[in-house]
C-alpha cells in the first residue's frame, strides 16, 4: 500500500488510536511485528497515518491486542472504511489544513457542542458577517483569498441539513451578540438569522449573559465533537495559528467540564431567543 504523502487529522487518528490499543495491552513494536506476522516499520506507518488499513486487520489486530471493547472496535473499522475524498478536499491546495480538518471532524461527529466568546459559531454566520470577520484580520488577506475561506465556511453549514440529523448545542457570550463585525446591519441580519436557525430541531441556542459573571477558558472558543463512542470525542480550540485537534482523554474530561460550567450559567432556548431579539432592536 503507499504511503499517504500528508495523512488527514482523521487518518493519524485512527493509527493512534491503534497505537493506544496495543501500548495499554503493554505490547511492543517488536512484539506485535511477531504476533502479527508482519514487520515493526509496518505497524509504525500504520499507526502514524502514513499507511491506511483495513476493517478486517482493525479486528484482527484488536483482537490480538485483546481489546474488550466491541463497541470501540467497529467504531474504529468504520473510519478504516470510508473511502473517496470529502467536498472539503477541494479547498486543500487553497486554505490551511486546520480548517480542513475542522470541516471533515463536523462531517463525521454525530453531535457537538461549542462555546463561543467573541465570534458566532461558525456554522451559523451569514456571508456578510463571515467576511467582515476575515476582513479584520492582521496583516490583510487577500480578496481573492477571502472569497475562498468564504465559500468553506459557507459550506461547512450544509452539515445541519444533512440526512442523519447533527445534534448542535451552541453557548454564544453576549460579546458576540454586540461585536458588530461589518457594522449595524450586517449585525441586525447576523442576529435575524440566528434567530432562523434556531427554530431548527437540531440546533440548541443559548446566550451566555454579562450578568453570568467570569467563566472558565473564557479567553477562547471550543467546539465538542462527539464521537461514535466517547474515545473518539475530539476537541477543537482556536489559536493564532489555526484551528487545534485535542482527544487526549485528560483533555477532553476538562473541556466538558469547561462546557457544562457554561451551560449552566446560560439562558434556557426561548430567553435566549427573547435576549437575541432584544440586541438585534438594539444594534
Amino acid at each position: 500500500m503507499p504511503s499517504r504523502k500528508a495523512p488527514t487529522a482523521r487518518q493519524r487518528r485512527l493509527g493512534a488510536e491503534l497505537r493506544k490499543i496495543r501500548e495499554q495491552a503493554g505490547i511492543s513494536l517488536t512484539e506485535a511485528a511477531s504476533q502479527l506476522s508482519t514487520d515493526r516499520t509496518g505497524i509504525s506507518n500504520v499507526e502514524s497515518g502514513r499507511f491506511g488499513v483495513s476493517s478486517e486487520r482493525i479486528r484482527s489486530w484488536s483482537a490480538r491486542y485483546g481489546c474488550p471493547d466491541s463497541a470501540y472496535v467497529e467504531a474504529l473499522a468504520a473510519m478504516a472504511e470510508e473511502r473517496g475524498r470529502g467536498w472539503w478536499e477541494e479547498y486543500r491546495d487553497d486554505v490551511p489544513a486546520g480548517m480542513l480538518d475542522l470541516s471533515e471532524l463536523e462531517h463525521h461527529c454525530v453531535a457537538l457542542r461549542t462555546s463561543q466568546i467573541m465570534h458566532m459559531p461558525g456554522l451559523l454566520q451569514t456571508e456578510d458577517y463571515a467576511r467582515a470577520v476575515f476582513e479584520e484580520t492582521v496583516p490583510p488577506l487577500q480578496p481573492a483569498y477571502v472569497r475562498r475561506l468564504l465559500s468553506l465556511r459557507l459550506r461547512r453549514r450544509d452539515v445541519l441539513d444533512r440526512e442523519t440529523l447533527l445534534e448542535c448545542t451552541f453557548l454564544i457570550h453576549e460579546t458576540a451578540l454586540r461585536m458588530r463585525f461589518g457594522g449595524r446591519e450586517v449585525m441586525q441580519a447576523q442576529l435575524n438569522y440566528l434567530l432562523e436557525q434556531s427554530k431548527r430541531d437540531n440546533v440548541t441556542v443559548r446566550v451566555v449573559p454579562f450578568e453570568a459573571g467570569g467563566l472558565p477558558d473564557a479567553g477562547s472558543s471550543t467546539l465538542y465533537a462527539y464521537g461514535p463512542v466517547p474515545q473518539l470525542d475530539t476537541v477543537q480550540i482556536d489559536t493564532p495559528t489555526g484551528p487545534t485537534l485535542l482527544d487526549a482523554e485528560t483533555r477532553l474530561v476538562n473541556y466538558r467540564a469547561v462546557l457544562d460550567r457554561v451551560e449552566e450559567r446560560a439562558y434556557d432556548s426561548e430567553r435566549s431567543r427573547e435576549f437575541i431579539r432584544e440586541v438585534a432592536q438594539q444594534v
